[in-house]
């Protein structure tokens, strides 16, 4: 007799659960801290005290020593100081894919779909007749020899050019991408964290493409009262600085990173809560934190026709709901004929996931 046999479900209380739940929120919580491995520890243990986050069975000294155990953390022995090791950096990253691409499924292939069918590298559903010039991968053997038992019949079977039934094939485009990620003071003004949103994206980001898209391209670069490149393993310890916004600098930067792409298909993403407020003329910097700087602002739209003219498109995640900032962003984006998003903290991931996606495109003449 078949069927489902219902017990008594026991909950696993074992070390290893203890361990998971903890890890997860020191894995968020690294990434707040900037890296800092004492601080969150701190923090987790002030949290212990008030949420009862161990029991009796397992404590946090229990999970700091399976944390260097199992080779997260690791103990410099010069100085006694906690680091991350490449194992925890790797699982961050992987941990914020999971949080905000969570409908990605793992796949072996570095290309992305496009709408145009033809000689391309993966099967749809679609299915068409027969045209010179196709190629003989392409014909779908079974639904061809159906359609001839159907034209034909059993008894005089023969497979004509009529019978044969083509299957569709997507186009697929590689791409290239600039993330540029704003770093200024006011990325944490106001009482609101807003770098370790623009961090955890920054990290999902390049394991998507890492993991699912590895012919693909991802710079990650910041900017404050200059522009620089960051390595992915760098991501979960960025830092804001005391700094102005200069988006002159990081635009130029990503151009001329874009520039020595041999791709099609360029695109810069710019994570941004802020107007331009800096330009750096000669060795000094020319700064004005109140209000639209006509002086900045030009030399900002200068890089967005630079960029349109270079094939460049500019999509602007504004995390900040000023009106002013707002019209800014309309007149830069009408500039480069880009895109841009007011976005929240929370949805910010989703929007940079799904532009992402559908922006991969190949002109097919």
């Amino acid at each position: 007799m078949t069927g489902h046999r219902f017990t008594q479900y026991i909950p696993d209380d074992s070390n290893n659960g203890g361990f998971e739940n903890l890890l997860k929120i020191f894995l968020q919580l690294i990434v707040v801290t900037s890296g800092d491995v004492s601080e969150t520890l701190n923090w987790m243990n002030e949290l212990d005290r008030k949420y009862n986050l161990t029991d009796e069975n397992y404590g946090m000294g229990d999970f700091i020593d399976d944390l260097k155990n199992r080779d997260f953390i690791k103990e410099d022995d010069s100085n006694r100081v906690l680091n991350l090791t490449v194992k925890s950096e790797r699982t961050i990253r992987r941990r914020s894919l999971e949080e905000i691409f969570n409908k990605l499924k793992k796949s072996t292939r570095g290309n992305h779909t496009t709408p145009y069918s033809g000689h391309g590298d993966e099967l749809t559903s679609e299915r068409r007749e027969y045209n010179f010039g196709d190629r003989l991968d392409q014909i779908d053997i079974t639904n061809s020899i159906k359609n001839a038992q159907i034209n034909h019949g059993i008894d005089d079977f023969k497979l004509t050019e009529r019978d044969l039934e083509i299957e569709e094939l997507d186009y697929k485009a590689l791409n290239s991408t600039v993330l540029m990620i704003d770093i200024s003071h006011s990325m944490v003004l106001y009482g609101e964290d807003r770098i370790t949103p623009a961090k955890k994206v920054a990290m999902a980001l390049s394991e998507l493409i890492t993991t699912k898209y590895p012919k693909d391209t991802l710079d990650i670069i910041v900017f404050g009262n200059d522009a620089w490149e960051i390595k992915m393993k760098d991501i979960p310890y960025l830092q804001v600085g005391p700094f102005h916004t200069n988006t002159v600098a990081g635009l130029e930067l990503a151009n001329n990173i874009l520039r020595k792409r041999k791709t099609n298909n360029k695109q810069i993403f710019m994570i941004t809560d802020g107007k331009p407020t800096c330009l750096k003329v000669g060795i000094k910097y020319y700064k004005n934190s109140f209000g639209l700087d006509r002086r900045i602002i030009n030399k900002t739209l200068d890089q967005a026709a630079r960029c349109r003219k270079m094939g460049i498109i500019v999509t602007t995640f504004m995390i900040a709901r000023d009106p002013f900032l707002q019209e800014f962003v309309r007149e830069f984006t009408k500039t480069n004929n880009g895109r841009a998003y007011y976005s929240s903290l929370n949805g910010l991931g989703d929007f940079i996931f799904e532009d992402y996606i559908r922006n991969r495109r190949k002109r097919v003449h």
